[in-house]
């Protein structure tokens, strides 16, 4: 991925400066800086020196020295005018750290860390309500599109460095981080309604990003898990890096060819390493492959943090213009209180950050929601999923029966399929059998030619209709199986809302139930209040440090004085952070409360958690019922067109096989009476008179036993050329048969045997 195409990065507009009595050469220097990194530097001096006019000369909102200050507001464009110098600083510093965002969004990227300096320094000791570019809400949207691109920078250069591949995964996943918290401020209505035409942008870039550093994330969580073999590991992090990257894909619609081809580059390295992962694992190493959630997370790695603004670093802004109007020891008093108020802050936060981390840790081990700890009124009301196909099955009250016609016409069709397939067998099987009944009595195997041709045909073809029915017919038993599945789900759907809304599980709890609910909702609130009360007495913090400025003290207070003046303004913040210390101290009960609540509540919680499980599988297989009856329908009609095409084709087959069956049996009588014709005809002799049976045994000899032996064949050989096809069906071997009157055979050699028999 080092040779990846770098994604576009988003940059701020410079605001356009107004009125404002000041020298015009400094001002016009001051706002018609080059967009290169001498302009940044301008824009510091500048700063700078706005900040030691405004220590020593009374120029704030309000103050006797104070002049009109006009700038543009970047979205609506409108100019916006305060008596205060300090709106001319915070405009200044919202430049710098715009022209360092534009810097930074060119080739080199190097200036993104110091855009978010800017804009956390503007966010941090200026008020919010000058203009709408510069609220609390945009400057927090700013800082962390800015370190979010910062990182973005850095994690370009680890993978050109090659750096170790967790190393990357957790660079790329605080990226992601990072443009969270800027989508969701992107998407918060307040700060959509003051961004304007540009929201719908940033939003769709920002959240394509998000996907797309997720996917390098995994990437490089598979390339680690390879490094380890661990190979059922490295299939599902590339499967999961792909999934992202097809996601950041559907989301680039409209983007610009730079982010196509970077995706399409990425799509190239992703796939490949997915499809090579798999197939080896499938035909080598055979690991199992774990699922996703049950991995470790990628914790991402904040590498990078918004450069430290110091409006009044020699270094930067230069010399002190005005150093003989105010005295310097005023001015680095201030500075001193400033890190004052800047300490007391950072120790307050930091127990409140410490507080609000075990907080943290507590909820998610305890997976409570207090919106949904008691899910009860939602088994009051039927769910609009349900209600829509409850509505629409309305309008359609055949669709049960029409489905229940569909399929007794689909069972009719394959029943005579069925039928004539096997009176089809049935034929060719009876045509068999006399095969090898004439066979057994001409004691050989009957010569082929003049076989009637057919048979051969209508079998195979026989044989694969059949094939064809049997496989159709596992189809046709697993329609009517998901028929009678869904038939009962649908009658629900499309019967009265009141049968449906009983069908649909609901708990049953007892008082105690109740009372151990209502108890667990009142702590969980005590828990939300212990939340918002910090937060707020926080930003009151904040605010007062922000607006504590006491350099006109400064100037009229002896330098010995100062540390004394300091504890003094000092104090003020007093009863702020005891406020804060009482609602540090109390969350311990609070969540030993919350702790013996939540024991009472497990049993409550098991029973909820059923029933919710139960209520919404019924209610997705209500929905899968009612999505199923199109898909059935659809089958239905294919299975009767394709029952109705075998139907005919099974029917003329079967008349091809009646024919054959015909011809084949006439061709077996053909060749009986030819075999009949083979015969050698008897020798003639004297006729004599008739003899009883006692007669021709008494007479014994060899004459007595050939005369025998020349009536039983000749009645043998008459009786088969005789037979009709009713008799030769029935006729087994071995069995007498009928000596032949004259008049029955055309052979009138053959009558002076019929008499003798006769007799």
């Amino acid at each position: 991925m080092e040779a990846v195409p770098r994604m576009p990065m988003i940059w701020l507009d410079l605001k356009e400066a107004g009125e404002f009595a000041f020298n015009a050469a400094v001002k016009k220097s001051a706002v018609s800086v080059p967009r290169d990194f001498e302009g940044c530097s301008t824009l510091r001096k500048y700063l700078g020196q706005l900040h030691f006019l405004q220590s020593r000369i009374p120029m704030g909102q309000g103050q006797d020295a104070a002049v009109p200050v006009t700038w543009t507001e970047i979205f609506s464009g409108k100019a916006v005018t305060h008596e205060d110098i300090k709106y001319e600083q915070a405009c200044v510093l919202y430049n710098l750290g715009a022209l360092h965002s534009m810097l930074g969004a060119m080739d080199k990227r190097v200036s993104e860390e110091c855009a978010a300096g800017a804009f956390t320094y503007l966010r941090d000791h200026f008020p919010h309500s000058y203009s709408v570019d510069m609220s609390h809400q945009i400057l927090s949207l700013n800082i962390n599109l800015m370190l979010g691109q910062a990182q973005e920078c850095l994690l370009e250069k680890s993978m050109l460095d090659n750096r170790k591949s967790f190393l990357v995964a957790r660079i790329s996943a605080q990226v992601v981080d990072y443009y969270k918290e800027a989508c969701r401020a992107l998407e918060n209505s307040e700060t959509a309604s003051l961004l304007g035409k540009i929201q719908k942008d940033w939003k769709k870039l920002v959240q394509m990003k998000i996907y797309y550093f997720a996917a390098v994330a995994h990437l490089h969580m598979g390339k680690q898990a390879e490094e380890q073999q661990k190979f059922g590991e490295r299939v599902i992090y590339f499967q999961s890096a792909l999934d992202k990257l097809n996601e950041a894909i559907k989301l680039a619609k409209g983007q610009p060819e730079t982010v196509q081809e970077a995706l399409r580059f990425a799509m190239d390295v992703i796939g490949g390493k997915y499809n090579s992962a798999k197939k080896d694992n499938d035909f080598i190493y055979h690991e199992a492959v774990p699922a996703l959630d049950t991995l470790q997370s990628v914790k991402g790695a904040p590498l990078v943090k918004a450069l430290p603004v110091n409006p009044t670093d020699p270094a930067v802004t230069g010399p002190d213009i005005f150093a003989k109007l105010v005295p310097m020891a005023a001015h680095e008093a201030s500075s001193l209180y400033s890190e004052e108020k800047a300490k007391l802050l950072r120790d307050v936060m930091a127990k409140i950050e410490a507080k609000n981390e075990v907080l943290d840790q507590f909820m998610d081990s305890m997976q409570l929601d207090p919106e949904t700890v008691d899910n009860l009124d939602m088994y009051n009301h039927i769910p609009p999923v349900l209600m829509e196909k409850c509505a629409a099955l309305s309008v359609r009250p055949d669709t049960v029966r029409n489905l229940v016609q569909s399929m007794q016409v689909l069972s009719g069709v394959f029943t005579d399929v069925e039928a004539s397939l096997k009176e089809i067998r049935d034929l060719l099987e009876e045509d068999e059998a006399q095969e090898r009944k004439l066979q057994e009595l001409l004691g050989r195997v009957p010569p082929a030619p003049g076989s009637p041709p057919g048979l051969a045909e209508v079998s195979k073809e026989c044989s694969k209709y059949l094939e064809l029915h049997e496989k159709a017919s596992f189809t046709n038993t697993e329609l009517h199986r998901a028929m009678n599945l869904h038939l009962g789900n649908l009658r629900l759907l499309g019967g009265p809302l009141e049968q449906v809304r009983a069908a649909l599980p609901t708990p049953t709890l007892s008082e105690d139930d109740k009372q151990v609910l209502q108890n667990l909702k009142r702590i969980l609130a005590k828990v939300q209040e212990m939340r918002d009360q910090r937060m707020s007495l926080e930003q009151q913090l904040r605010e007062m440090i922000q607006k504590d400025d006491i350099t006109t003290s400064l100037v009229t207070t002896d330098r010995s004085e100062m540390k004394k003046l300091f504890e003094e303004q000092l104090k003020k913040y007093d009863q702020l952070k005891v406020y804060l210390e009482q609602n540090l101290a109390a969350q311990e009960n609070v969540l030993k409360a919350l702790t013996d609540a939540n024991v009472k509540y497990a049993a409550v919680r098991k029973a909820l958690a059923e029933v919710e499980h139960k209520w919404n599988t019924t209610v997705q297989t209500l929905v899968a019922s009612y999505e199923a009856y199109e898909d059935l329908m659809k089958k239905s009609q294919e299975g009767k067109d394709f029952y109705t095409d075998l139907e005919g084709k099974a029917a003329k087959l079967l008349e091809r096989a009646r024919a054959a069956c015909q011809a084949s049996e006439a061709h077996r009588q053909q060749l009986l009476e030819r075999e009949l014709k083979k015969q050698p005809p008897p020798r003639p002799t004297a006729p004599k008179p008739p003899l009883q049976k006692k007669a021709l045994d008494e007479a014994g000899g060899p004459e007595a036993a050939e005369l025998g032996s020349l009536v039983l064949l000749d009645a043998s050989l008459k009786g088969k050329q005789r037979m009709n096809k009713q008799n030769f069906l029935q006729a087994q071997p071995g069995e007498g048969l009928r000596a032949p009157r004259p008049s029955d055979d055309p052979l009138s050699m053959l009558d002076p045997l019929w008499t003798l028999n006769k007799a």
